[in-house]
């Protein structure tokens, strides 16, 4: 190739636009007088900003008849507005029906007590006794009644000693521990100073005088050392002793608003329900427990006792053996009366009061005074090692443990149940059926048959209650039951309800103002 040649072949390729730096156009040219990659806008020559009106402006329009007018028009609707939701809410206030007032409650009437007289067979001493209180934490028991814990023999009064413990039970650093972790979790302990506990009579046979005087001086020495109230049995006696009222004085005395309240508890058996109540009006005793429930085994006598003391609700106690310190078993000796006597104790208008091992169908062994509290039913045994028998027992006693702890769960959060009115519907030798109610609160019917047949309640109110007091729907709700067969959130016709040999059922409605 030639020199000329070699020239002209490189002005060609200098003369090639790059691929990347070709304009943009149809034809592959560049417009005349363009850059490659320019774009071109095209901008209007006049354009209009709007900024508002001025100052002036405003005011001269503001004044104008028409924007005069509508600001009247807007400022009278809101007033009417205004004045129209106000007498509503006037309107509503007014035809409401009024809350009924809460009555004053004290902590040994927002659920259960549970009493533990033998603390070596409940937790084998009192050093080991903090660890079980998580458990009675979940039962939503209120108070811990232990004891007796002093010293004393038998029928002996010269080895009286209530201001120490029993050695055998533990120390009284051990008891301190106790009252501590217990008050942490809600849960108050009272102490029980029945001085002859051991013995054939609770006061001894002679000097009542002396023994009060023990009595006293042990209660405040007890009560400044964390514990939350005391208790005593045969009630009747040391009521009856010119120095009843100074062991009020140191049990009750130094009471405040904002203090919390020293529970004097008493406890009684083989007396009528009106004597009972002559010990709740008389006495000043805070809590009295009876023994009523155990000894009155016929419908008409039980329904009698609740009529006679639904009204001092607050100030009764009741319980199936607790009054005696024995278990529920002992009278209910099958699962179906355990849950049936749990029931009519959790929902009769009053403080339910357990002796432990109620909660699981506990009976002491024959010779023994007390049961020996069984821990572990919640842990399943080893496959290969099942006890038929025994599993069925455990099974069983877990399942009576889930029964008393809904019951429990429903007395302390439903009204009706804590502090509601009472009302009879049935009883017959063998069965009863009351109401219990609150204001504008979820009403519950409590209805139990321990005869050995079946039986048709026919529910209904006295004829001494006014509609205008309370009436009773057709049906209600199966709210809890021991017969599978009445199925929760079930109907029921309240004209005849039908209960199998043993059955309890808890039956709800609500509210219809």
């Amino acid at each position: 190739m030639s020199k000329d040649t070699e020239i002209d072949m490189k002005e060609v390729e200098l003369n090639e636009l790059d691929p990347e730096k070709q304009p943009m156009t149809g034809d592959g040219q560049a417009a005349a007088g363009e850059k490659n990659g320019s774009v071109k806008l095209k901008v209007p020559e006049d354009e209009v900003t709007f900024t508002g009106l001025s100052k002036e402006e405003l005011m001269k329009v503001a004044g104008t008849p028409g924007w005069v007018r509508t600001r009247w028009v807007l400022l009278v609707l809101f007033w009417l507005g205004w004045v129209g939701m106000l007498a509503g809410a006037i309107v509503i206030i007014v035809q409401a029906p009024r809350c009924k007032p809460i009555p004053e409650m004290n902590w040994w009437n927002e659920g259960p007590l549970y009493q533990v007289p033998d603390v070596d067979a409940f937790s084998g001493g009192l050093k080991e006794f903090a660890e079980k209180l998580d458990s009675l934490n979940q039962l939503k028991v209120k108070g811990l009644v232990l004891g007796p814990l002093h010293t004393v023999q038998a029928d002996n009064e010269n080895t009286l000693n209530l201001q120490a413990i029993n050695p055998v039970k533990g120390k009284e650093e051990d008891l301190k521990a106790v009252v501590e972790k217990a008050q942490r979790k809600g849960i108050s302990v009272v102490l029980d100073l029945t001085p002859n506990y051991e013995g054939a009579k609770p006061w001894f046979s002679s000097r009542l005088e002396d023994t009060m005087e023990k009595v006293m001086v042990a209660a405040e020495y007890w009560l400044n050392l964390g514990v939350d109230g005391i208790k005593i049995s045969d009630l009747t006696v040391p009521s009856e002793s010119s120095d009843w009222s100074r062991l009020r004085a140191a049990v009750q005395g130094n009471r405040t608003d904002d203090a919390k309240k020293k529970l004097l508890m008493g406890a009684v058996e083989g007396i009528s329900p009106s004597e009972v109540a002559g010990l709740v009006n008389n006495t000043g005793t805070d809590l009295v427990l009876s023994d009523l429930l155990s000894t009155k085994t016929k419908g008409v006598e039980r329904i009698q006792a609740l009529n006679a003391l639904h009204s001092q609700q607050r100030s009764i106690g009741w319980a199936v053996g607790a009054a005696q310190h024995s278990n529920l078993a002992n009278l209910g000796n099958s699962s179906a009366l355990i849950r049936l006597h749990q029931l009519l104790v959790f929902t009769a208008p009053g403080t339910p009061v357990f002796t432990y091992g109620d909660e699981i169908g506990l009976q002491a062994e024959q010779g023994s005074k007390y049961p020996t509290m069984v821990w572990d039913i919640e842990k399943e045994p080893d496959e290969n090692s099942v006890n038929t028998a025994a599993e069925a027992v455990r099974k069983e006693r877990l399942a009576l443990r889930k029964w008393f702890k809904a019951l429990s769960d429903l007395r302390v959060k439903e009204r009706s149940l804590l502090h509601g009115d009472y009302y009879p519907l049935h009883s017959s030798p063998s069965s009863l059926a009351f109401l219990r109610s609150w204001d504008q609160s979820e009403r519950f019917i409590t209805a139990v048959n321990w005869g050995e047949q079946s039986e048709t309640l026919a529910l209904k109110l006295a004829p001494t209650v006014s509609e205008e007091e309370m009436q009773l729907p057709a049906t209600a709700q199966v709210k809890i039951s021991s017969d599978e067969d009445m199925a929760e959130e079930s109907s029921v016709e309240l004209s005849k309800v039908t209960l199998k040999p043993g059955q309890a059922v808890l039956l709800q409605f609500p509210y219809t103002g």
